[in-house]
């Protein structure tokens, strides 16, 4: 068995040995097996030995990483250990600098071994992905910058651990970008087990940076009620005693503040956004990608109107209502408190209704459609998946507590009914949006109708002219037969036109393909909307204290900030996923 059958073998990716697949020109079969960590037995079966030892190397290593680091995150937030965020800040330091270190060696040493990736998967890391993690990135770089001039103020009297971090940390995010962009659809075929490691430390290193950054925001958005009910001052829950003695020696101070809080969000969507990625290209590593059902995706908004100009209507509304819940939260009048929390819930309920009708036609939709379901493996679509469930998980722990609050207590109020009916509405939406998302991820794209044909070749004019391409490559040699024969092609070719007449104009969308396109870019927009308010700092749950109340500070603050991350990643990560389902519909 030669080299690349070997390989075939291995992945269990090509369904058959005449499969084409996206092979570097110029490559040596020999030279495929250099690195392969296959053995092979007597009767031909395959034994994944090495594999399974990097595999089970390299998720030590994350284990190990992220369990430290949990205790540290939480070590950090305690006042009653001494632990601070500056330990928390060099251990992310030293993640961040081998990690960039890292990256830089793989990127030196795939550009000067030509064997080193023969295989690009082209289902990963496609364009919108990169472009999105790119913007993110740019909020990230920003965001930092906002970080080293806010805490030049506190250098007299604070640890310069708070400059160094965001200055490695922007070099990380350059660094990871550049690397993510260009090396997002590698299939490596050679040090697998060093690629294997370092994939899972950059993993590891993003979901740390995730998780300090998650648990700094959400230490900024949740207000501790202080034990003195007379007492008014807001305080550090870090600090000790709940009071900062260090005071800043600008006067931009504030302001830098609360603008580096308001990048948070994109700050964390990047770190999500990498780990995804570099999750993808840890599974493709020694991989071989079938191609034969890929197929080129065009984004195209022809014939598609109710769905965008209805999404962008909510959207405007949605952000307005937002704008009007912070400003009234902000000024704290009982009175306009409650009127805000009115209609935050009501824009809610509109959001969430008509999302789950329109995903109840489209799953309706999909009964009627004839495509077939996509077949064979595919590292992105599971963890697409995979993602899209797990982070829906914290929007219904979320939802379940607040009902089961709501119940308890009675339901008394219009704005407990109105939190009820949210709670409701918001499981049913979940539950049919990822039914619509992952049915509409497993089904093929629509094809354009194409006829088939028999077309008839003169083979001489073929021979010449193959003769003249591959006479002008230097270094090659031909041989070619002295009289072949008349040939039959059978060939995919649009219908015919008469000469002199322009070509066919594109089909318009059938109604079940524009009626797709319509759910889905009103969901999208309407995700985006979703995400935005509690992104950005609506905080319904602790705004209505029926929450706190029924389960105390503690065990309910531990509920919002810990689900609500996730719940804001699912919506943003829907986003993505109803933007694939799009281009396929």
């Amino acid at each position: 068995m030669t080299a690349k059958a070997e390989m075939a073998a291995q992945e269990g990716y090509i369904s058959s040995p005449s499969t084409p697949c996206s092979i570097h020109v110029g490559v040596q079969a020999g030279s495929m097996g250099r690195g392969s960590d296959v053995l092979l037995t007597s009767g031909g079966t395959v034994r994944e030995r090495g594999r399974n030892r990097s595999w089970l190397l390299s998720s030590i290593i994350t284990v190990n990483i992220l369990i430290l680091g949990c205790a540290l995150v939480n070590g950090s937030v305690s006042n009653n250990v001494k632990i601070n965020d500056i330990n928390l800040q060099i251990f992310l330091i030293l993640l961040v600098i081998l990690t960039t270190a890292w990256m830089l060696y793989y990127t030196i040493y795939t550009s000067r071994e030509d064997h080193a990736v023969l295989y690009k998967d082209s289902h990963a890391g496609p364009v919108w992905l990169r472009g999105g993690l790119v913007l993110f990135g740019i909020c990230s770089l920003i965001m930092d910058v906002f970080k080293i001039a806010n805490y030049v103020g506190y250098l007299h009297c604070d640890s310069a651990v708070k400059i160094v971090f965001p200055v490695v940390q922007s070099v990380f995010i350059l660094v990871q970008t550049y690397f993510l962009w260009l090396h997002a659809k590698d299939c490596v075929q050679l040090q697998r087990n060093i690629t294997r490691c370092g994939l899972m430390l950059t993993l590891s290193t993003n979901l740390m940076l995730w998780m300090a950054a998650v648990t700094d925001e959400s230490i900024h958005q949740t207000v501790v009620p202080p034990e003195d009910s007379n007492s008014t001052h807001s305080y550090d829950i870090r600090a000790p005693g709940g009071y900062s003695s260090c005071k800043c020696s600008h006067s931009a101070c504030a302001i830098l503040e609360k603008a580096y809080y308001y990048l948070y969000p994109f700050n964390i969507e990047y770190s999500l956004f990498a780990s995804a990625m570099a999750y993808v290209m840890w599974k493709n590593v020694g991989h071989l990608v079938d191609e034969h059902n890929h197929h080129s995706l065009h984004f195209r908004l022809k014939d598609v109107l109710v769905g965008p100009v209805v999404g962008l209507v909510m959207l405007v509304a949605g952000l307005g209502t937002f704008v009007i819940y912070e400003v009234d939260m902000e000024k704290g009048d009982p009175g306009k408190r409650d009127t805000a929390l009115m209609i935050h819930y009501v824009m809610n309920t509109v959001a969430v209704t008509l999302m789950s009708v329109s995903t109840v036609a489209g799953c309706a939709i999909y009964r009627l459609d004839q495509r077939d379901h996509v077949s064979g493996k595919n590292p992105t679509r599971s963890l697409d998946v995979g993602l899209l469930i797990g982070a829906s998980i914290g929007q219904f722990t979320i939802c379940y507590f607040t009902i089961v609050a709501v119940i308890a207590t009675g339901a008394k109020g219009h704005l407990n009914i109105l939190n009820l009916a949210v709670s409701l509405l918001t499981v049913i939406q979940l539950c049919l949006q990822n039914i619509f998302i992952i049915e509409g991820l497993h089904r093929e794209p629509f094809h354009e109708d194409v006829h088939q044909a028999s077309v008839f070749t003169n083979p001489y004019v073929l021979q010449a002219q193959a003769q003249r391409d591959i006479h002008n490559l230097p270094g090659t040699f031909t041989e070619t037969k002295s009289s072949p024969a008349l040939t039959v092609r059978s060939m995919h070719v649009a219908p015919s036109a008469p000469c002199g007449s322009p070509l066919p104009q594109r089909h318009r969308l059938t109604w079940k393909r524009r009626a797709l396109k319509e759910i889905c870019a009103f969901l999208l927009l309407c995700n985006i909307l979703l995400w935005i308010m509690p992104a950005f700092g609506a905080r319904p749950q602790f705004d209505n204290t029926i929450g706190e109340a029924f389960y105390k500070f503690t065990m309910w603050a531990a509920v919002v900030n810990i689900g609500l991350p996730f719940g804001i990643f699912y919506r943003m990560h829907s986003v993505a996923s109803l933007f694939e389902v799009f281009l396929t519909s």
